[in-house]
């Protein structure tokens, strides 16, 4: 099955904190939770570590044909279990993670996302985009003038916020998952969305086209020249100025 899978760094001094990986019939793209510079997450270990664990687990579940859903609440269960003994996993900063999960059948793609990670599959004579904006509408609720501003990070993983596969396993329960009819499809990480979310180079449609045309690493440096094109962020404010980028596409063999 061709999954093919590009990866980038936002900074090549520091660990990559996506993931992604296939087997024959699943695949797995995860997003890790960067804390703000001094912000104590009570795990030793870091976000990296954790999201490559915990894709692995989660991959081997979509893999043994668990349920989408399962398969995720199993994986942030062993993976707590990893380092629940050494770390503070009731810290809110604790690393936790975006995730896509695909599996593909006879003609159809399960999937499962959860928090700002994006699937995109044809539709019709369009793309149907599957994310999960409850992140997004926290964030321009909490920019409306008459609201006090309040970090959204403190939102991650409460009643009423937003969610991240940390270490709460209802975060599974949190998750969209749904089956399409689609032979395939192309799964990202918000740093590869930033061609369309950020710089408004591309909409949705144009990304999908591009990766199903030139490949995964066509997006991903897409997203490296613009930028490049802005290296102060004056024209496309964003958090950072390069971030971790991953694209994935998945079609069916002929």
């Amino acid at each position: 099955m061709p999954f093919l899978i590009a990866t980038d760094p936002g900074d090549p001094e520091r660990p990559n904190e996506d993931f992604a990986a296939a087997t024959a019939t699943s695949a797995v793209v995860l997003d890790g939770a960067t804390a703000p510079p001094g912000v104590d997450t009570g795990c030793s270990h870091g976000v990296a570590w954790y999201t490559r664990r915990l894709g692995a687990l989660l991959l081997a579940g979509a893999d043994a044909g668990l349920p989408l859903r399962e398969a995720l609440a199993g994986a942030i269960a062993s993976a707590s279990a990893l380092h629940a003994d050494t770390c503070d996993l009731e810290n809110q900063e604790s690393p936790s993670a975006t995730v896509v999960a695909v599996r593909a059948g006879e003609g159809e793609l399960e999937y499962l996302v959860l928090s700002d990670s994006v699937l995109l599959a044809p539709e019709g004579e369009g793309v149907r985009v599957v994310a999960d904006t409850r992140l997004d509408d926290l964030r321009n609720a909490l920019t409306r003038p008459d609201r006090p501003p309040a970090p959204v990070r403190t939102l991650r993983n409460v009643p009423g916020g937003f969610w991240t596969a940390g270490a709460r396993v209802r975060a599974a329960d949190e998750a969209l998952t749904g089956t399409l009819a689609a032979d395939r499809c192309v799964a990202m990480t918000d740093g590869a969305g930033r061609a369309v979310e950020v710089f408004g180079d591309l909409d949705w449609g144009q990304a999908f086209a591009l990766v199903s045309d030139k490949g995964p690493r066509a997006l991903v440096d897409r997203v490296r020249d613009l930028e490049r094109a802005d290296p102060e962020g004056l024209r496309h404010p964003r958090g950072k100025v390069r971030d971790d980028a991953t694209v994935l596409a998945w079609s069916a063999e002929t």
